[in-house]
């Protein structure tokens, strides 16, 4: 290391890679330093599994909010793929298959399911209206940040104005749909790492819906082709050849600032001076980093499970080939009520009786992330990601309160198989069977998310409103209180998900700082 650099990056994960990178083409000198053995933070592949060899997307695991602007911007190497089907909902001795590409199939499938076409309809118009709002939001998530009005005047739709918006999620898909299942599947994606529920006066629900339907202006969530770990290691190279320098197992402690200077100090008593510090990491962290009152810790709520499979399990509804219902999100204990009863039950202090959660088999999208061996023996990956785990659950006893939470959680997957899934599981070199969860805890532990939060807090809107948070944010949204402190991470404004976000609008608020 040198004694100074232009801007010095707190912690490795996509965002500080994509700060990086920006600003060492600007021809800034820049120095990251991350905590751990590699670059990557939760947007990492691993071989979980001792001698097997498959490259699992360890934490996060499916690509929406990148804009296609930053992969150009840095010339990566990576790509994603779009899923053929959207989800499949099993129901009863039914279920709902959502195919992207096949509107009358579609159609098939609700008719199946409710007896009508009647939430078909609901369904197009709805997610046309979404669609619509996703075209005209995404855009800006990679220019300053607009005001309320500006946005409202962007999206220029009062009624989806008023449903997103203004008025709780829940009031809008029971406006919508009348089928209990059909409000389940758009309701989940309002409370995936989100602990509330459909009628919560805080809109939590509305913003973690938002940013899952505006990604890409289509709402898709795609597959990483290679795992998360070929993006972050595309970044990482990119960063590299602008000239920025990364240190690996380097641990920062501290940060003190005047506002025109800086200085980082690290865990092994190292100090480096910087004119700008972006922070990759929560807002949680960078109080404590920079010595000051931390606020409220973030409550993480979710439980992430990774699987190998020797092959794909049966399903009970027959009509529906697995291999289809697998590739999309496969959404389990997921109904309107249900969704409504686990978290009511996980609010109270209790794992729920039924454990909502959605799977997806990476490998039937992208196979390249096992070996040919592998690929050819039939082994499948499944993520599983559950909802209403709060942290507090797993506060008495993390441990067994983990394993409750995952028996029940497999319960409910294997109600809806023709065979238990722990038949299909394959076994490590020892003979285990491939299969990990991580907890809230084990996401603070291992990668940092302040009380295992995937966004590092509550999303926030996509705009600035005079008396907010973002008061102190700027015009890019990664302000701090002081002027050459950055927030380049999930907790900045428009910040959540894979995205890249963050880090460009970190990257391009320095660069305007400098002008």
């Amino acid at each position: 290391m040198h004694a100074s650099y232009d801007a010095v990056i707190v912690g490795g994960g996509h965002n500080g890679l994509v700060a990086a990178a920006y600003l060492a083409r600007a021809g800034r000198r820049v120095l990251l330093l991350e905590r751990l053995p590699a670059t990557g933070g939760a947007a990492v592949s691993t071989r979980a599994f001792t001698g097997v060899d498959a490259r699992l997307s360890r934490y996060s695991y499916l690509v929406s909010l990148l804009p296609r602007k930053v992969v150009d911007d840095l010339g990566l190497r990576f790509a994603v793929r779009r899923r053929r089907i959207s989800s499949y909902t099993p129901s009863g001795g039914t279920g709902l298959l959502v195919d992207a590409e096949d509107a009358g199939r579609t159609r098939e499938q609700f008719v199946r399911l409710t007896g009508s076409d009647r939430d078909f309809t609901a369904w197009q118009r709805f997610y046309a209206m979404t669609g619509r709002v996703a075209e005209r939001v995404f855009p800006t998530l990679t220019e300053p940040l607009p005001t309320r009005a500006e946005l409202q005047r962007r999206i220029d739709d009062p009624a989806a104005w008023e449903a997103l918006f203004e008025r709780p999620l829940g009031e809008t898909v029971e406006a919508a749909f009348d089928d209990d299942t059909v409000r389940g599947v758009v309701l989940t994606d309002a409370l995936i790492g989100t602990f509330t529920h459909a009628h919560d006066p805080s809109l939590r629900q509305n913003r973690c819906f938002l940013y899952h339907v505006i990604g890409g202006g289509t709402g898709d969530w795609d597959v990483p082709i290679g795992g998360m770990g070929a993006f972050t290691d595309a970044l990482a190279a990119a960063a590299r050849a602008a000239g920025a320098e990364i240190a690996t197992g380097a641990e920062v402690t501290g940060i003190a600032t005047d506002g025109v200077t800086a200085e980082v100090t690290l865990a092994d008593g190292r100090t480096v001076g910087a004119t700008d510090v972006l922070v990759n990491a929560s807002p949680y962290a960078l109080a404590g980093l920079l010595g000051r009152p931390l606020p409220d810790k973030p409550e993480g709520a979710q439980l992430k499970v990774n699987m190998l499979l020797r092959r794909l399990p049966r399903l009970r509804d027959t009509a529906v080939d697995p291999r289809e219902a697998f590739a999309g999100t496969f959404h389990i204990a997921e109904s309107y009520r249900q969704l409504q009863t686990a978290y009511e039950q996980a609010a109270a202090g209790r794992v729920p009786d039924a454990p909502p959660s959605e799977i997806y088999c990476h490998s039937l999208t992208d196979p390249s992330i096992l070996s040919p061996e592998l690929a050819g023996q039939g082994v499948h990956t499944l993520t599983l990601f559950g909802l209403h785990a709060p942290a507090r659950l797993f506060a008495s006893d993390p441990a067994a309160v983990k394993e409750e939470l995952l028996r029940a959680t497999l319960a409910q997957l294997d109600a809806v198989l023709a065979e238990p899934l722990a038949d299909c599981l394959a076994t490590d070199a020892e003979g285990r069977p491939c299969l990990e969860a991580k907890s809230p805890q084990d996401l603070e532990r291992e990668v940092g998310l302040p009380g295992g939060h995937i966004f590092h807090r509550d999303l926030s809107w996509p705009f600035a409103e005079p008396g907010d948070v973002t008061d102190t944010t700027g015009r890019w949204g990664v302000g701090t209180a002081d002027a050459n402190v950055f927030l380049c991470g999930a907790g900045a404004v428009r910040g959540g998900g894979v995205s890249a976000v963050p880090g460009h609008n970190a990257a391009m608020a320095v660069l305007e700082k400098a002008r």
